[in-house]
């Protein structure tokens, strides 16, 4: 581990990513074209250019903003080096040294799209568009865009996810309706998507990362993943710690943690408060008056902040997460210096929309599904979900439009984000139990009454937070699409090595076809 950087807070100002345009746009949709490339960029005042890779060249990438139903179609493109500049672990499945170094597949996190548009991890390719998972790649791909949310893409190649995120490879994608549009909450130079990552660096501007976890063990490989990896200073939008010239009004922000690992707790140092009107899924029925966030890696929160009362001062948005270094405790700053351009004409509305939730009675069946860590030939730490590794046979498999429970037992010691791809989570409850007698019988025994998600979680989620210690209860509607899609841990070093599974939704057709196959030839299914 090099010596730390230090680095002035607050010298930068904030960037905002640029919005990309589409090359073609008629009656079947908007089509774009987006090239992975790697540059160098200034992340500091103080620090040299960094080399990174970006979609298009940026970092973070251009912003899709589109509306519902708006059919768009992307043609993702690998003009990236052969060689990867982040240390490889061979030793992890799907990033062994028979594999090209370089590879990427694109996922757009909480988007609903059919499985071959997904970014299946091992439907990656290389620049020259070579794959291994030939029925999942593409080269343009289709995303309908069926609800009105901030989404965010992303690179999720088998094996070295983290890597390549941690490289740059990242940016927003907001789908809008009409009915937001309506509510007239703060829009233009007013709304604003902040997305906020921590990165370690050398001396010399480049990143840091770690190649070993224990310099001093013979025992493992090098390099040697790191499980987890939380970094030395906090980015939002490409630069640390920056701050934003603002008018005395309200404004939108779009809050994206996508750290690789780390959880923040936001809070502003003026103990003013966040109403949070949405959540990864759209909009929450009402505004929640928040004093404090909480997010884990790729939670996102729409939050509306007044600072009318502020002008002439300064409002810092501070990261209160406890054991937060000093270094990771200032996100960024809101200077309240620039005049009203005009009245501000904006509303935070009692009411935003109607949410049609699922109720327990509509599940079919109830999964309990473990979260637990054990220890790999190496002695490094390995997380799993239900005991399983990635190659095991798909084991959560439910026809289109089935609905379902599925209780989280986390065994482990960490917070887990858990993400399903293509699927609306629900969170139902969360409940501490006795761990060590679940370890020794299976059984759960629960030591205190549930609790239900808080307010600013009553809305639907893509990633959602299952503490160490609890089982957390969520209700999920498998649809729109059928296909195979995954599910997994999101701090990136865990669902780089194992903790992500695949799941299957198929056809209710095949299911019955699959029962009358057993009846008139048992033998072939014994």
């Amino acid at each position: 581990m090099p010596a730390k950087v230090k680095l002035q807070k607050f010298v930068d100002k904030l960037p905002i990513p640029k919005t990309i345009s589409p090359i073609m746009r008629d009656k079947k949709g908007s089509y774009y074209e987006v090239n992975m490339r790697e540059f160098t960029q200034k992340l500091h005042r103080d620090l040299g250019p960094t080399r990174l890779w970006g979609y298009n060249g940026m970092y973070p990438g251009p912003t899709f903003d589109v509306m519902k139903g708006e059919m768009t179609y992307v043609k993702w493109m690998n003009d990236l080096p052969d060689k990867h500049f982040l240390p490889i672990d061979t030793t992890i499945h799907g990033a062994e040294k028979t594999l090209p170094q370089v590879r990427t597949v694109v996922h757009l996190h909480g988007g609903k799209q059919h499985d071959h548009s997904d970014g299946y991890p091992e439907a990656w390719f290389t620049r020259n568009f070579e794959q291994t998972g030939p029925s999942f790649q593409r080269k343009v791909y289709e995303y309908p865009n069926l609800e009105a949310t901030t989404l965010f893409y992303h690179d999720h190649t088998m094996g070295i996810t983290r890597l390549n995120n941690y490289a740059g490879l990242g940016g927003f994608f907001i789908i809008r309706d009409q009915h937001e549009q309506s509510l007239n909450l703060p829009k233009g130079t007013y709304e604003i998507p902040l997305m906020i990552q921590d990165r370690s660096f050398n001396p010399d501007g480049s990143l840091f990362y770690p190649a070993t976890p224990d310099k001093n063990n013979p025992r493992l490989p090098y390099p040697s993943i790191v499980t987890p990896f939380d970094a030395d200073y906090l980015l939002v939008n490409g630069k640390v710690s920056p701050y934003i010239e603002i008018e005395p009004r309200k404004y939108r922000f779009r809050m994206l943690n996508y750290c690789n690992s780390r959880a923040i707790t936001f809070k502003l140092d003026s103990g003013q408060p966040f109403y949070q009107i949405g959540t990864d899924r759209g909009l929450l029925e009402k505004p929640v008056k928040m004093n404090e966030i909480l997010l884990l890696t790729t939670e996102r929160a729409d939050v509306i902040v007044d600072f009318s009362r502020f002008f002439g001062k300064t409002v810092n948005l501070k990261n209160v997460f406890m054991g937060a270094s000093p270094e990771t405790t200032d996100v960024m700053q809101f200077r309240v210096t620039s005049p009203l351009k005009g009245k501000d004409g904006s509303y935070l509305p009692e009411h935003l929309t109607k949410i049609d939730f699922l109720s327990r009675e509509m599940a079919t069946r109830t999964r309990d599904l473990t979260l637990t860590r054990v220890e790999d030939e190496y002695g490094r730490s390995l997380n799993l979900l239900n005991g399983k590794m990635w190659n095991d046979r798909v084991s959560e498999k439910m026809e289109l439009g089935t609905v379902e429970i599925w209780r989280l037992i986390n065994l482990s010691t960490d917070d887990h984000p858990i993400h399903l791809h293509v699927v609306d989570m629900q969170i139902l409850e969360r409940q501490p139990f006795d761990v060590a007698h679940f370890q020794t019988t299976g059984k759960l025994k629960f030591t205190k009454p549930a609790v239900p998600p808080e307010p600013n979680e009553r809305g639907f989620k893509d990633t959602i937070r299952a503490p160490a210690g609890y089982v957390t209860s969520f209700i999920a509607r498998f649809d729109p699409f059928t296909g195979i899609f995954v599910w997994h841990c999101h701090m990136l070093e865990h669902e780089d090595y194992e903790m992500m599974r695949p799941f299957e939704i198929v056809k209710k057709k095949h299911r019955l076809k699959n029962l009358l196959l057993r009846v008139i030839y048992p033998s072939r299914f014994q």
